[in-house]
């Protein structure tokens, strides 16, 4: 090895003792005739010392150094003087005297300062890629996340899974988003579509007897992006035999605990918290609610039924619903103040805000000669006001109703300073409806995948095929602080009714048999009762590194538009390239 230690190991302790240290030139003083550097690697940082006094041809190297030039240096650990030491720093009380140094290669002015408090684009973060990977920030959030994966796996071989690898080009299965299609050269006009998850080779490993079963697997969804997602992303995949709701959830829970202890020191109570998929929406507008706070959600529709405000009436007469939220402490909001939160809950779809201030015992608004005193009345004791409280509501149709006031509870909740960001708050929702309605294509599709079971009260619904919209699902999902971490489900293990599920939501037979036919074959030699759930690694990462965007946790993503900065992929190909795949692109406008 070139080198002794590392820059981020050197304490007290060490003092006195020869070493050889290997890394980048970061921050560089020069104290007249003495030269100070900041030494960097992956590990930390060493102040470094030439001292004309101790080797003028080392401190003539010295005078070369420039920043990210890669150099060994080779001295004689001290303490550094006193009233010059830095506390933030592991190696924060020591310096090495060069001795010797060496210059293992050069390298040009860096577009950014290798600093953890780096102020340009993330563009340009991702475009010099390998440079921003240098900031110890960034070497922090990725050890991590090894650290965390072999967390994971240690959990899992503890209690006998077994780790299996599944295919990556695999056949197009469309369910949800769109695949990522790849063409092939020996079956022209053919494709594999990269996994959007291992979901049907995982339920095919439960029917070839391997009943505990996990992997650290790589994932492709073709969708519209945002900070909290990538055209390809990471997650621990787990499925296992003769189970229900209760071991996923004890299993899962044992593996958050775990991660969160060993990894980053938290101590996290189990078992988590169980809200059913109706509540979370009456009570928060959303299926994964962030409960680190109140500000709770409440309906008032049929309290208002009678009122005369017309806005309300014309809600009601389209089957709309009327929310309300009571803002703490907010009565003292000013008009512009107010104005602003109608503008944002109209960028969720809504018309409008009214609002209500608690004064003296009762609501005041322009809108308030619109509603008797005893439905004022009413609206304060179920919304619990109290004098200085503001009651905001909203009248929409449902989802946008709820989707406009969920919005504006979490922007209330930062705005007033209700969230307490070092807290975990995990939470189960459960019970998820088992079909939704696709309005654009007018029929019914699947909550989460077509591959969950139904809740067994319901069964019925399903085989009358009436009221789909009331059944619900054996399907949960892992919520932290108002972010789905995790989603899984007890899965269908019998296909006569895989089959029935098929055909509710306009699956023929014959596109069954296209699409899923070898896991419908599966199921005729006896497949076990089998339930599972994943988890995002990256969406998982960005809560343990405390950072906004799963771009901070992966070494290599793409930008927002599914762009690769530093590779400027997706490109062109070689005309040879696609003559051998029988491909031609057609120009656009062409």
């Amino acid at each position: 090895m070139l080198r002794t230690h590392t820059c981020g190991e050197l304490s007290e302790k060490s003092v006195g003792k020869d070493v050889a240290l290997c890394g980048w030139v970061g921050s560089r003083r020069d104290h007249g005739n003495i030269i100070f550097i900041d030494l960097r690697d992956g590990y930390g940082l060493t102040q470094v010392v030439f001292n004309p006094q101790v080797r003028q041809e080392v401190h003539d190297i010295a005078e070369e150094l420039r920043p990210e030039f890669v150099v060994k240096v080779e001295g004689k650990v001290a303490l550094r003087p006193a009233g010059t030491e830095n506390p933030k720093l592991k190696t924060g009380l020591i310096e090495i005297h060069v001795e010797r140094a060496t210059i293992l290669n050069r390298a040009a002015t860096p577009p950014f300062e290798i600093s953890d408090k780096v102020s340009v684009t993330e563009e340009t973060r991702l475009k010099y890629r390998y440079l921003d990977l240098r900031r110890l920030a960034m070497q922090n959030n990725l050890r991590l996340r090894h650290k965390v994966c072999k967390l994971a796996r240690d959990y899992f071989d503890e209690r006998n899974f077994v780790e299996v690898e599944t295919p990556i080009l695999t056949k197009s299965t469309p369910e949800g988003a769109r695949d990522y299609l790849v063409p092939s050269r020996v079956n022209h006009g053919m494709f594999y579509a990269l996994p959007q998850s291992p979901q049907l080779f995982k339920q095919i490993l439960m029917v070839s007897a391997f009943d505990r079963y996990f992997q650290i697997a790589k994932c492709f969804r073709d969708e519209d992006l945002r900070a909290d997602r990538q055209p390809e992303f990471t997650q621990f995949d787990i499925e296992m035999s003769f189970v229900t709701e209760e071991d996923i959830y004890a299993l899962s829970e044992g593996l958050m605990k775990k991660i969160l202890k060993e990894s980053i020191g938290y101590d996290l109570k189990t078992p988590f918290p169980r809200l059913k998929y109706s509540e979370a929406m009456a009570r928060f507008g959303c299926d994964k609610p962030d409960t680190r706070f109140g500000l709770e959600l409440c309906e008032i529709t049929d309290l208002v039924k009678d009122c005369q405000f017309k806005i309300f009436q014309d809600c009601l007469s389209k089957k709309g619903r009327i929310i309300a939220l009571n803002a703490k402490g907010c009565g003292a909001y000013s008009r512009g103040q107010i104005d602003q939160l109608i503008e944002f809950v109209k960028e969720y779809g809504a018309k409008g805000l009214a609002n209500f201030k608690v004064d003296k015992g009762t609501l005041v608004s322009q809108i308030d000669k619109f509603f008797s005193k005893t439905e004022l009345a009413a609206i304060k004791e179920k919304l619990s006001g109290e004098d200085g409280d503001m009651i905001f509501i909203v009248a929409d149709k449902e989802r946008v109703a709820y989707e406009a006031m969920s919005a504006l509870r979490k922007s209330l909740g930062h705005t007033l300073g209700l969230i307490d960001e070092k807290t975990f708050s995990f939470l189960w929702v459960t019970d998820f409806p088992l079909f939704k309605y696709n309005d654009e294509e007018k029929r019914w599709e699947s909550e989460h995948h077509p591959f969950t079971s139904v809740h067994p009260d319901d069964i019925g619904l399903l085989e009358e095929g009436n009221a789909l919209d009331k059944i619900r699902s054996r399907s949960y999902d892992l919520v932290i602080n108002g972010t789905e971490i995790g989603s899984g489900s007890i899965r269908i293990h019998e296909r006569k009714l895989q089959e029935l599920i098929f055909k509710t939501i306009g699956i023929t037979d014959d596109e069954a048999k296209m699409r899923f036919g070898f896991l419908l074959d599966a199921f005729k030699y006896g497949a076990p009762p089998h339930g599972g759930v994943a988890f995002g690694l990256d969406r998982l990462m960005t809560f343990l590194v405390g950072c906004e965007s799963i771009r901070d946790c992966i070494a290599f993503p793409k930008t927002q538009k599914a762009f690769c900065p530093m590779t400027n992929a997706p490109s062109d190909v070689d005309e040879k390239q696609l003559k051998e795949l029988g491909i031609k692109i057609k120009k656009e406008g062409v």
